[in-house]
């Protein structure tokens, strides 16, 4: 039995040679690691400095992780949330045309006594300007969402930037007899850092989002129910939402979904609020 159990044994000398390989194939399973770590964190910072806004839901009433953080977007006085444990939201249209719809929602912010902000372009101005006049007079915020409506990411010179972004406000001062309101939302969500730069020196705050759903497309517009499971289901604290004025769907349901907004507790916030408290974090 004795003999058998040396026989069993291992060598001394084997055993560190066993123990070296391990070593060896743990450190290199851990340089893998740091460096898979360190190359996403990259790519995060890039997407962040230059792409397309991005969300990825990841718990139900929790806020997404967005493609570049809170943090990094405050330096440039820009938004996708705002960071708190209140249930506040806060509700966003992107107005690129007027085709109807526009009056619903209105008259559905007005009964709930909610503050919205409406991102208008050139268009929706000139052929829409008794609209954007009662949005004012209502106490909704007027912002900018460029003249022409382009791929703001594909213009880096500082004077095509500013003449996109210029020309409304001059439209709006001319329309309103107000300024406008340097709030700013890239047209399709396409930015780059230059983009955030640009609008932070112009006086600027930029607006991405936090909660949207697919409601543009006039053919083939989200059912009621479709609508409220991806309103509701992601709605989170701070969030920014972000409908469409031109969408049918959007003005038949807004004042249902107030109302269930309301009933989960939250209430409506304006960006001027959300960008008072965000400045207190710092």
């Amino acid at each position: 039995m004795m003999n058998f159990i040396r026989k069993k044994q291992i060598d001394p000398e084997k055993g560190k040679y066993v123990l070296k390989v391990f070593l060896l194939f743990l450190c290199a399973f851990l340089a893998g690691h740091l460096g898979a770590k360190f190359t996403d964190h990259h790519k995060v910072i890039e997407t962040a400095a230059d792409g397309n806004w991005g969300l990825s839901f990841q718990q139900e009433g929790q806020p997404p992780v967005a493609n570049a953080t809170m943090d990094y977007l405050k330096q440039y006085q820009s938004y996708y949330a705002d960071k708190t444990p209140e249930k506040v939201l806060y509700l966003t249209f992107d107005a690129g045309y007027e085709n109807g719809n526009t009056p619903a929602i209105l008259d559905a912010l007005k009964k709930h006594h909610a503050h919205a902000t409406f991102f208008v372009v050139g268009n929706y101005i000139e052929t829409a300007p008794d609209l954007v006049k009662r949005m004012v007079d209502e106490g909704h915020i007027v912002g900018n969402h460029t003249y022409h409506h382009p791929d703001m990411s594909k213009i880096s010179s500082k004077e095509g930037f500013e003449k996109e972004i210029g020309n409304l406000e001059t439209l709006f001062e001319k329309t309103t007899g107000q300024s406008m309101k340097k709030y700013y939302r890239p047209p399709q969500g396409k930015y780059s850092e230059t983009n955030l730069k640009l609008a932070k020196d112009m006086g600027y705050c930029t607006f991405f989002w936090s909660l949207a759903y697919v409601d543009w497309y006039q053919d083939k517009q989200p059912t009621k129910e479709e609508a409220f499971k991806k309103l509701l289901g992601r709605i989170h604290p701070g969030a920014i939402v972000l409908l469409h004025s031109t969408s049918k769907t959007n003005a038949e349901i807004l004042d249902e979904l107030l109302t269930k907004w309301e009933e989960m507790g939250y209430q409506f916030g304006t960006l001027d609020q959300l960008v008072d408290h965000m400045q207190k974090e710092e």
